[in-house]
């Protein structure tokens, strides 16, 4: 997908003209996973783009980064519109296009996956949904492992919170990994609740991240742990930073299988990109050279 990131000079002001820095770059959170990883650990990107001339480039950004595209074509190209508040929250404008389109794909595209890493967004809708539950299959029947990421509180409210873990424990995932909101909206907000959420997926490892405060991972059979968080000072934009974390996280757990490693890769991977618009650093430019793409700048002041 493409992110348009706009970057407000202040507090918007209704009915008359902001000023912003607007950036235009590579997102959607499997192919911000994949893109951070890719500096770590063999990564392979599966999903479906646009036929269109956005969806090319960013297909071919993407491969740039390091990244094993595998990608289906049809539609339109999905774009989010991410506003950015002065401390560095965001507030997300999804039109999600050919991300929903994905159909089953080739068994062999799948071939020599450790680990498949899945975003919530991909359980909203099919196909993309049958899809992603085939290949959950295939990897875990060839002993790979599956990470989740509970991706937005609106997914989750909107597929319905008792469905959703429902579903997460019929796919039991290895790993599931949430914001504090995501959390709490899953049932980590008081120690019986969170008993019971870990009796229900014995096989999950819940790695539950709050910010700046400490990082705690949960499972039914081992002691919890918590790994600080290391100080930031600078925070201009948090978007994918928990895309980063995921990135971090995970390649570091397949070399190691050290889970307090592992929340200390991810952090270092978010605060990498905290001080960048969107999910990058540095600035990419999307589309310099085909016909019809965004431009070769890809920041606009307006």
């Amino acid at each position: 997908m493409e992110d348009i990131v706009v970057w407000p000079s202040g507090a918007l002001r209704r009915g008359t003209d902001n000023q912003a820095e607007i950036y235009r770059t590579r997102g959607g959170s499997a192919a911000n996973v994949a893109a951070f990883a890719a500096g770590l650990h063999p990564t392979r990107f599966i999903g479906c783009v646009g036929d269109d001339a956005t969806g090319e480039n960013l297909g071919r950004v993407l491969s740039e980064s390091g990244v094993d595209v595998r990608v289906q074509r049809r539609g339109t190209t999905g774009t989010i519109v991410i506003l950015i508040e002065p401390d560095g929250e965001r507030t997300m404008l999804p039109n999600r296009g050919a991300a929903t389109k994905l159909e089953r794909v080739a068994d062999a595209w799948l071939d020599g996956v450790e680990l498949l890493h899945i975003p919530a967004y991909s359980f909203d809708g099919d196909p993309v949904r049958q899809s992603v539950e085939a290949m959950i299959d295939v990897v875990r029947g060839r002993g790979g492992l599956i990470s989740v990421d509970a991706s937005s509180t609106q997914v989750i409210e909107t597929f319905g919170v008792q469905r959703f873990r429902d579903y997460l424990e019929r796919i039991a995932p290895d790993f599931l990994i949430a914001n504090g909101d995501e959390a709490e909206l899953l049932g980590f907000g008081s120690a019986d609740a969170t008993a019971e959420n870990l009796r229900r997926n014995p096989s999950t490892t819940f790695v539950l991240k709050a910010g700046a405060q400490p990082t705690r991972v949960l499972s039914a059979h081992a002691e919890p742990l918590t790994v600080d968080v290391p100080p930031v000072t600078v925070i201009r934009d948090s978007t994918g930073a928990g895309d980063a974390f995921a990135a971090g996280f995970l390649t570091t757990y397949l070399t190691s299988r050290d889970l307090v490693a592992s929340c200390r890769g991810g952090h270092r991977s978010a605060q990498a990109v905290l001080g960048s618009p969107g999910a990058t650093t540095p600035i990419p430019v999307v589309g310099a050279s085909t016909p019809g793409a965004p431009a070769p700048s890809a920041r606009t002041k307006q």
